[in-house]
């Protein structure tokens, strides 16, 4: 019976070194990427680790720590475009992937040592794909079970591989702190210390049966993980059903012009997705969260598909048109569903979809030049003075 493989890809330090690409003047410096106003720390760069900084960390408490840091507004739909490049190249690999965020996901190569060679060799040549399609490096971390995977990738930051094959699975695991087992916290680690357990080595010392009466089921399930006993396995996700994109505001907005700018530059998004991946879809949606978080949706139903920018910013335009506003709004989006057989039938059969063919021409051009000189290099002109598009 074949090895069985897990690997686990985590880019480095993901949203950050997204920024350092399409910067260069961000290189080598500490950037930290959260909202200037208000929330968190949501990614730093290895430059900004270093002073301590780390996700989930309020800003200001950033900004105390290292003060030369560049603190720069998050752009998830830029990250979600390369996080799709990613993912493809994952793809390629095996068709058994699980995406369990933007910037990580777990593949089942077993086997296909015989397309690529040695695992090492798979590692490598997925290391090298990701690299050459994004120019991002990320960490690869391959086990025989699922958990150990997650464990190993995190081993060689940034830009590592680690191998636990099963002969060295015991020997891996005996000092491992017991904190890195997946799902022990804080909390977790305080009371395992009062039984005396710091390393992974420890819990073994103890009966299977004392985990039981002190965890319950858990107790059984930690065990076992100390053991290297992983039975979980890949969940592959289907095709996507829906594309959007939001923006949360660094400034609460209540003017519909200057909402709508941003309309643009998510339905530019949205469109490029819709086309990258060969889909259309009919029903577009509006989201809106205004300044005390509560959340509104407005959708609308299109006759024929889409994936034109036009069409999906119009109909967007539409829906906030006509949304009486109640008070400023934080966040904005929108998005497009319902991908169905009309959709995927046009498209194989060549048939109309509803958007003038001017449109899908100067989408056609656009995208090409973005994919070859970068996303910043040609900008529609309903976002000319729009600052910090995301």
């Amino acid at each position: 019976m074949a090895q069985r493989w897990i690997m686990h890809v985590d880019m480095d330090a993901f949203f950050a070194s997204v920024e350092q690409l399409d910067n260069p003047e961000l290189r080598g410096r500490p950037v930290m990427v959260g909202g200037e106003h208000r929330g968190v720390v949501s990614a730093a760069s290895y430059e900004a680790r270093k002073f301590g900084v780390h996700s989930a960390m309020p800003v200001a408490q950033a900004k105390r720590l290292c003060p030369n840091g560049v603190l720069v507004r998050g752009r998830m739909a830029r990250y979600k475009e390369l996080s799709s490049m990613v993912m493809e190249v994952i793809h390629g690999f095996s068709p058994v992937v699980e995406q369990t965020s933007v910037d990580e996901a777990y593949v089942d190569v077993s086997g296909t040592e015989r397309l690529y060679g040695s695992v090492e060799e798979v590692a490598r040549a997925l290391k090298t794909g990701v690299q050459e399609a994004t120019g991002l490096t990320c960490s690869v971390g391959v086990a025989p079970v699922k958990f150990l995977a997650k464990i190993a990738s995190d081993q060689n930051k940034p830009d590592g591989i680690t191998i636990i094959r099963p002969e060295e699975v015991q020997g891996f695991l005996e000092t491992l702190p017991v904190g890195r087992i997946p799902g022990v916290g804080p909390k977790a680690r305080v009371t395992l210390a009062r039984w005396g357990v710091t390393t992974v080595g420890d819990v073994l010392k103890r009966s299977r049966a004392f985990w039981e009466r002190r965890m319950g089921e858990r107790g059984l399930v930690f065990y076992d993980r100390a053991q290297g006993i992983d039975p979980s396995g890949i969940v592959a996700h289907g095709a996507p059903k829906s594309s959007s994109a939001e923006t949360t505001l660094s400034d609460d907005i209540s003017d519909k012009r200057e909402l709508s700018r941003w309309l643009m530059v998510q339905a530019e998004r949205v469109g490029h997705d819709l086309r990258r991946h060969g889909l259309r879809g009919r029903t577009v949606t509006l989201k809106l969260k205004y300044s005390d978080f509560k959340s509104i949706t407005r959708s609308r139903t299109l006759p024929t598909p889409t994936d034109s920018t036009d069409t999906i910013y119009e109909v967007g335009m539409d829906l906030l048109a006509a949304e009486r506003l109640e008070r400023a709004v934080r966040l904005i989006g929108v998005g497009i569903s319902n991908f169905g057989e009309v959709a995927s039938q046009l498209s194989l059969l060549g048939g109309d979809t509803g958007d003038d063919p001017e449109r899908r021409r100067l989408d056609s051009a656009i995208d090409a030049i973005r994919d070859k000189f970068g996303g910043k290099a040609l900008s529609r002109g309903k976002v000319f003075g729009l600052k910090d598009k995301k």
